[in-house]
């Protein structure tokens, strides 16, 4: 977010030239006769975006194999929210830009979540809400992106070139040849990968559809050293790396909004409306009426110590789209007319999720039981533990302790 305000405010100042100037510089890659040459807005979004989404598929392929979504009984709840939540969205969205072809293929910007600012968010309220909670939200970003994916892949392709796309999967099957034959350094398979990465950008396929098929290639078996599986390790080492480097690069590259002639009329125009609205409403609307309706039909059941209160919540929490929904977006609108409308109704549908999410969840999770601390006279005439420190005067318990020590257990 910090980077997200960061773009705005530079596109807003005097210096605005230089943000345009800094994402416009031409970037080349040349070996030999071969040349890949594009801006640095495309390498961002297509290359580093990539990284990103191989990090999503190794975290959607361990929660397949041994997690969250390793049966029915546990996906079924997520995964039936997760799809209520990508419909409903893109049906309000529709209803408002019914009949215009160009901006109709916005459908799926209010569709989808970003895992880091709603699990950010629930975080800060610390114990307040029950772990069983947290899961179920982690298990329904993950689908969420999983859906994202498919998305891109079938409704977000354009020109496909044959030759380009046949090298693809011939990589795609060289890194699955690696996996069967027991293969279990990176390095082969980065370099496998990055071939695949540049045919699938050539062949019309978003490139970043190569990052989750090499990451579905990728071994959980230990090695035979006993050292942890290459998922894991891969995964582990990521994190940092997308979650603090590539992400907010991300926001800053494709988060400059121009406030020069905004008025509230253009928040009311059919895309951004359509966008913030999907964000908030159907977000909501899709993911609790889906898993309440799936729980009294006894298809499912609430995660345990949950109440319906807090599952609303965690469905608003939903609508915060901001980076995946600002990426599929520059997929859908090529016109870059269309890039500030884009930005207004992403960031004000994901911001009002967001603060809506947390205060309905601070006002339905149970107040924390907090034990005051006495000290001086007071505690020397009351019992003490044994080996237990007098402590100071009566004094609330802070509350960022519990919510830090939560955010850094989570």
């Amino acid at each position: 977010m910090v980077a997200a305000i960061a773009a705005i405010v530079l596109v807003n100042s005097p210096l605005s030239w230089s943000y345009e100037a800094l994402l416009g510089t031409p970037v080349a890659l040349k070996i030999g006769s071969f040349v890949l040459n594009k801006p640095l807005l495309l390498w961002i979004n297509d290359g580093l975006m990539a990284i990103f989404f191989f990090q999503v598929g190794l975290e959607i392929k361990r929660e397949l194999v041994e997690g969250r979504l390793s049966s029915w009984k546990r996906a079924a709840l997520p995964g039936i929210a997760a799809l209520g939540g990508m419909i409903v969205p893109a049906l309000i969205y529709l209803s408002l830009n019914w009949g215009n072809p160009e901006t109709m293929r916005g459908w799926a910007i209010p569709s989808a979540t970003d895992i880091a600012f709603a699990v950010g968010a629930l975080a800060l309220l610390g114990s307040r809400v029950p772990t069983s909670l947290k899961v179920f939200l982690l298990a329904l970003a993950v689908l969420d992106d999983l859906g994202a994916i498919i998305i891109i892949a079938f409704f977000y392709t354009d020109g496909l070139s044959l030759g380009a796309g046949a090298l693809a999967l011939l990589a795609l099957g060289a890194l699955i040849g690696l996996n069967r034959l027991g293969v279990t350094r990176f390095l082969p398979y980065l370099v496998v990968g990055v071939v695949m990465w540049v045919c699938v950008l050539k062949s019309g396929v978003h490139a970043t559809i190569a990052g989750v098929a090499m990451a579905m290639t990728i071994p959980m078996r230990e090695s035979e050293a006993g050292q942890a599986p290459l998922l894991h390790h891969l995964e582990t080492r990521l994190g940092p790396w997308v979650a603090f480097g590539i992400m907010p690069l991300f926001a800053f590259a494709n988060a400059g909004l121009s406030l020069a002639g905004l008025t509230l009329s253009s928040l009311l125009e059919p895309v951004p409306l359509g966008i913030a609205l999907g964000l908030f409403f159907g977000k909501q609307i899709g993911i609790f009426g889906a898993a309440w309706v799936s729980t009294r039909l006894g298809i499912c059941s609430l995660p345990p110590g949950t109440t319906l209160a807090q599952l609303h919540g965690v469905a608003i929490l939903g609508g915060i789209g901001f980076t995946m929904s600002l990426f599929i977006g520059t997929l859908a609108f090529v016109d870059p007319a269309y890039a500030g409308a884009l930005r207004i109704g992403v960031l004000s549908g994901s911001i009002l999720s967001g603060i809506a999410g947390y205060a309905l969840l601070r006002f339905a999770a149970p107040a924390e039981r907090r034990q005051p601390r006495v000290v001086g006279r007071a505690a020397r005439a009351q019992p003490q533990p044994h080996g237990a420190m007098p402590r100071g005067r009566l004094e609330p318990q802070p509350r960022m302790e519990h919510a830090v020590r939560a955010a850094s257990r989570d």
